[in-house]
Formats: C-alpha cells, structure tokens, sequence
C-alpha cells in the first residue's frame, strides 16, 4: 500500500474529520491530498483538498455526519485554526456501496 504525503497540518485536520466522523478510523481512506502554502499581510498557514473514500454499507451516513454543518463546526487542532473548510460537491455513492467526498480548507498557524 503506497502512502499519500501529506503535511502535518493536513494530517492534523483528517485526524478531527475521522474523529467527527464517528466510524473506525480503517473505514475512511484518505485517496488524494494537495496542500500548498497560503499566506496574507498577517497570517500564514496552507490550502487542503483532502479526497476521502468511506467503505460500508453505512457510508453514507458517516459522510453526512462529516459534512453536516462541517462549514460552522470548530475544530480543536493544537497550533492551526481553521479558517474555512467546505465540502466539494455532493458526495458520490459508488457502486460498491462506499462514497467518496472532498473537502477543501484553509488552515492558519495559530502563533
């Protein structure tokens, strides 16, 4: 199995989506993630397109439950606030049962 990289704070941020989730952390498969560095006159921090696949029969329920009011929740991330964070499209149901998401965020160094 190939791993992904992706930054720390991209790692950070799947870590609290698989928490919010509320499913076994081998049922959501992180398969792509870009990162690239973002900056403004005060602030500084990375761009995150995480693409997630969520096996089983049930996966379009942890999907809702990772989307649903994912735009207004407060995550707790030592060091990074996120800034904005939003589902890309509507989650896709596959025919194997599993549906695939995409999120896109912007994290921010909280120093």
């Amino acid at each position: 199995m190939m791993k992904i990289p992706i930054s720390p704070a991209a790692g950070a941020l799947l870590r609290a989506l698989i928490a919010r989730a509320g499913a076994a952390r081998d049922r959501i498969l992180l398969s792509d993630a870009s990162s690239t560095d973002w900056q403004s006159l005060t602030f500084s921090g990375e761009r995150h397109q995480l693409a997630l696949r969520i096996a089983g029969p049930d996966s379009g329920a942890v999907a809702a439950r990772i989307c649903g009011g994912l735009e207004d929740a407060e995550f707790s991330i030592p060091g990074l606030l996120v800034a904005d964070i939003a589902v890309v499209g509507a989650p896709r149901r596959s025919a194997d049962g599993a549906t695939d998401l995409t999120i896109e965020a912007l994290t921010i160094a909280a120093d």
